[in-house]
């Protein structure tokens, strides 16, 4: 095989998300104040980190199943012949064509990311909500 492609559809997205919770870690102490914003700043940090755990497992899984099936390629002439192809090599290819979870993870990862980090932030406002009525009605009968 020739060089290894990046899969620069995962790379990307990956790398916004570490970027975005790099960024998210800096300005924590203004961000996770209480305040009206606290749970929608919790939220956005929960898609991120779910998010890149999805696409950055699917970039890692796909540059190192790439690897893997480089290693069978032993006259390094970029194709499969003779000696080079065991069943070793067949489950090796296998790997890397059959891709399709791998490629569509940046979308799939989108919306499994959303419904837990909505859930996440819908929770967290009852909880607050709940708790600022239990302090309200407490004040109301002392």
């Amino acid at each position: 095989m020739n060089k290894i492609s990046l899969p620069y559809h995962l790379i990307i997205p990956s790398l916004i998300s570490i970027l975005v919770l790099g960024i998210t870690i800096l300005k924590r102490g203004k961000l996770f104040v209480n305040g009206k914003r606290k749970w929608l700043w919790i939220g956005i940090t929960v898609f991120f980190v779910i998010y890149l755990l999805i696409v950055g497992g699917a970039t890692y899984f796909d540059i190192s199943s790439k690897f893997i099936l480089q290693k069978f390629d032993l006259n390094e002439d970029g194709f499969f012949s003779g000696k080079e192809i065991t069943p070793e090599q067949k489950e090796a290819i296998r790997k890397v064509i059959s891709d399709a979870g791998r490629n569509c993870s940046f979308i799939i990862g989108i919306i499994f990311s959303s419904v837990i980090a909505f859930f996440v932030f819908i929770g967290g406002k009852l909880i607050e909500y709940r708790n600022v009525k239990r302090i309200k009605t407490s004040h109301n009968i002392n």
